[in-house]
């Protein structure tokens, strides 16, 4: 689960840079205020790759995938690519978990099968 999460964080990473980018030319915003909340954000992606087997981790990425959709209230095409990585993130989930349940499975498996060398 942790591989395909982290992908989609660092996914978001990016596509966070480049909508500040778009924000900038915002003139009711200023730089200082875009790049803190985009600087914020992209800093919890990268912080969420590492903590997102640990409890919390999973749901902290839900809150993430929440806001990106409601950055749309700034820069528009947010709202579609917050949905696009909210699909990704619930994807990630899902089939990370099955991947590593059936990891575990053939560990079991082959560590039960192995005979003892003795």
């Amino acid at each position: 689960m942790r591989t395909l999460c982290s992908s989609t964080l660092i996914g978001e990473f990016f596509v966070i840079g480049f909508a500040g980018l778009v924000a900038m030319k915002d003139p009711d915003l200023s730089m200082s205020t875009v790049w803190t909340v985009s600087g914020v954000a992209m800093f919890l992606c990268v912080l969420l790759c590492g903590l997102v087997t640990r409890p919390g981790g999973v749901a902290l990425g839900w809150a993430l995938q929440i806001a990106l959709i409601a950055s749309g209230f700034i820069v528009s095409t947010m709202f579609i690519l917050g949905v696009i990585f909210a699909a990704l993130w619930w994807a990630s989930v899902h089939y990370g978990r099955k991947v590593d349940e059936a990891k575990a499975r053939f560990a079991a498996q082959s560590h039960s099968s192995t005979p003892d060398a003795a």
